[in-house]
């Protein structure tokens, strides 16, 4: 916030300047230029009151108008919102849209730093802050930012590789909106956002990650697998030792097991022999 007010207060001295050009040029208008003024004073007079009609124009509270007389800019800059006076014959004015616009940067093509071709389109958000400058400075202040805006897009991904710019979206957004708001600070346009919108891979390279990516989940998949089978031969090794420890225990576990299996609704009941019983048969 603080370098954007550094940015109006930078560009309302290059106003002053600009107005004060005008000022000295406007007030040496010379003998022709007093003469044409004096005629259309006369001109509006004698036409009353339908000359009014012609001369009186109206500045919503958004716009703002910056009048030429005799080609050069009036003193005091751009007018409005409200009423104005125009001249007949001797003075020009243009009206200014002071609202914050929007448009579309068309999908470019851009080869990103590791040989990657990819086609990304973003949108901007910009506003006139300085009317006068605007006009006075370039020739078309919305034709050129789009331009601008292209080129931009253009030469800040050419410098980054595809991770990042899939990664860095806003870093890089970010970015963008200063230098843009850096480069058409002369035009006195002030650039408020710049967001990427769409990143496109060729079909080849988006298989290409596809593949990569399962290979690298059925990867992990199966560590997680091996980990699992890892423990769980652990516990059945801890729960032996256990039960080698203690005959009861395996007994219990006998008459558990013959329990889960009269639970079940089957026909055939196969009834486990105890370890013990079959070692001293085969003994025998």
């Amino acid at each position: 916030m603080a370098s954007r007010g550094k940015d109006d207060s930078s560009v309302g001295e290059n106003t002053q300047i600009i107005i004060g050009g005008s000022e000295s040029d406007g007030g040496s208008l010379g003998f022709c230029g007093i003469l044409l003024m004096i005629l259309s004073v006369i001109l509006v007079i004698c036409t009353l009151p339908f000359s009014l009609f012609i001369c009186i124009k109206v500045v919503q509270e958004y716009e703002r108008a910056v009048i030429f007389r005799l080609g050069r800019l009036l003193s005091g800059g751009a007018k409005g919102p409200g009423l104005f006076f125009i001249l007949p014959c001797i003075e020009d004015y243009r009206k200014v849209d002071l609202r914050t616009i929007s448009f579309d940067i068309p999908p470019q093509e851009i080869l990103t730093r590791d040989s990657l071709t990819i086609s990304v389109d973003a949108v901007v958000f910009y506003r006139v802050k300085n009317a006068t400058i605007s006009i006075a400075n370039v020739e078309n202040a919305d034709k050129s930012t789009r331009l601008l805006a292209q080129t931009t897009l253009r030469n800040v991904l050419g410098t980054k590789n595809l991770a990042e710019i899939l990664a860095e979206r806003e870093g890089i957004s970010h970015y963008m909106q200063s230098t843009l708001d850096h480069d058409t600070d002369p035009w006195g346009i002030l650039v408020e956002r710049v967001e990427i919108k769409d990143v496109r891979l060729p079909v080849q390279l988006q298989r290409a990650m596809a593949a990569e990516a399962e290979a690298s989940r059925e990867a992990r998949a199966k560590v997680i697998a091996a980990e699992g089978e890892q423990n769980a031969a652990r516990a059945l090794k801890e729960a032996a030792d256990t039960m080698a420890e203690s005959p009861s225990a395996l007994q219990l576990r006998y008459l558990q097991t013959l329990n889960t299996i009269s639970a079940e609704k089957n026909s055939t009941i196969i009834f486990p022999l105890p370890i013990d019983l079959l070692n001293g048969i085969m003994t025998k």
